[in-house]
């Protein structure tokens, strides 16, 4: 795994009230990810951006809804999530990130 790769694997966290609750409760960041990327890619990715210790990597898949617009009928893009968790004592804080 080159770092070219790694540096580009991770498209933009998730900031939501759900994400936000994980990571307040269980130290679980959630992240969108290029719909190819492996767990091993995932965990070093964000090891090697935040200079963290990751525990463990879950991902899904999010199918994109159909959607009407008018009369014609669109589709939103299928997006691929990964559930990050960190080790004890790690943390990220996504309000300094420039």
């Amino acid at each position: 795994m080159n770092n070219d790769r790694l540096m580009q694997l991770l498209i933009s966290p998730v900031i939501s009230e759900k994400s936000t609750a994980a990571a307040d409760s269980a130290r679980q960041y959630i992240f969108r990810v290029l719909p190819d990327a492996t767990k091993p890619e995932i965990k070093k990715a964000v090891e090697l951006m935040f200079n963290v210790k990751v525990d463990s990597v879950r991902v899904i898949n999010a199918k994109g809804k159909s959607k009407r617009f008018g009369r014609t009928m669109g589709r939103r893009s299928n997006i691929r999530k990964a559930y990050v968790k960190l080790a004890e004592g790690s943390d990220i804080d996504f309000g300094n990130i420039a």
